[in-house]
Order: C-alpha cells, then sequence, then structure tokens
C-alpha cells in the first residue's frame, strides 16, 4: 500500500464525484458531490476553510476525505466527507487514510489539539474504526443522529 492525500482539483473533481460507498452505507455517509458544495456554501459559516481531498492508492483514486478548520482555534480540526469507494473497502485504506489525515492536520496546524468528527449513531463499522485509532464520543450530537467524536493531539 502507497498511500497519499492529494487535493482535489479541476483535474481530478470528476473521478473524487464518482466514488460510491455500499448502498447500505449510503444513508450514513454524504456523496463527494455534497461535499465539494460545501466548499462554495460554507453551511458552517464564513469562519471554516474545507479542503478536500483524494485518497489515492499508488496513482488510482479509493476515496475521499475532507478537512474543515476554524483558524486561530485549538479544536475546531475536523474530518467530514470521508469515505472509500466501494470497490476498495476492507483493504485498510479506511485506517490508513485517517492517519494520514490525522498527520496532515496536525503538521499544518501546531496550535491544533483537538481533531472532531462526526458518526451516524447507526453506522457501527465507522465508530468502531475511529474508536480502534483513539477518538473518543464526546456525548454531544448533531442532527438528533451524528454523534460527535474526538481526537486528542499529543
Amino acid at each position: 500500500m502507497n498511500l497519499s492525500l492529494q487535493p482535489v482539483t479541476r483535474d481530478n473533481w470528476q473521478e473524487a464525484m464518482a466514488l460510491q460507498v455500499k448502498e447500505a452505507q449510503q444513508q450514513f455517509t454524504p456523496a463527494v458531490a455534497v461535499s465539494l458544495a460545501k466548499i462554495a456554501i460554507k453551511p458552517d459559516g464564513e469562519g471554516v476553510t474545507y479542503l478536500p481531498f483524494a485518497v489515492y492508492n499508488h496513482h488510482e483514486m479509493v476515496g475521499f476525505i475532507m478537512h474543515a478548520y476554524e483558524k486561530g482555534t485549538n479544536n475546531m480540526y475536523w474530518i467530514n466527507g470521508f469515505l472509500i469507494d466501494e470497490k476498495h473497502q476492507g483493504k485498510g485504506y479506511g485506517k490508513a487514510a485517517l492517519a494520514e489525515m490525522v498527520r496532515w492536520i496536525t503538521a499544518q496546524f501546531n496550535e491544533c489539539q483537538e481533531i472532531r468528527l462526526t458518526v451516524h449513531k447507526d453506522n457501527n463499522a465507522a465508530r468502531n474504526l475511529y474508536l480502534r485509532f483513539g477518538f473518543s464520543l464526546t456525548g454531544e450530537v448533531f442532527d438528533e443522529h451524528e454523534e460527535v467524536m474526538a481526537f486528542t493531539v499529543k
């Protein structure tokens, strides 16, 4: 495995938008198009910056992950829109991509003390991945179904 994160650009956005999760997972994960729309719409406010990344294994796109942050904070560093394409699930790309995103965030933002994400309360596979990685539930809930998880940066 030679996993890397590369920005989503005008050269690869269409390939990113073609990524799909399994049908049973679609209720838990937004389509890449929804994540990309957030960049222009800014549903979380003008102070939030969104950075979309394609997940590559060698030269093949296998997933998508987006980072959102608020400058000048120490705990508003989010991972969202994270998915591994259905054809590439079960190969360890999810764990590797999560680790790479955490490394990238902490390398870019020295002030970051906590990385957050949300997980649908019924998405046991994702919750277990995040728990094994070191995220913990905060007790916060968005939209009745999205539980907030946090990873403390050491």
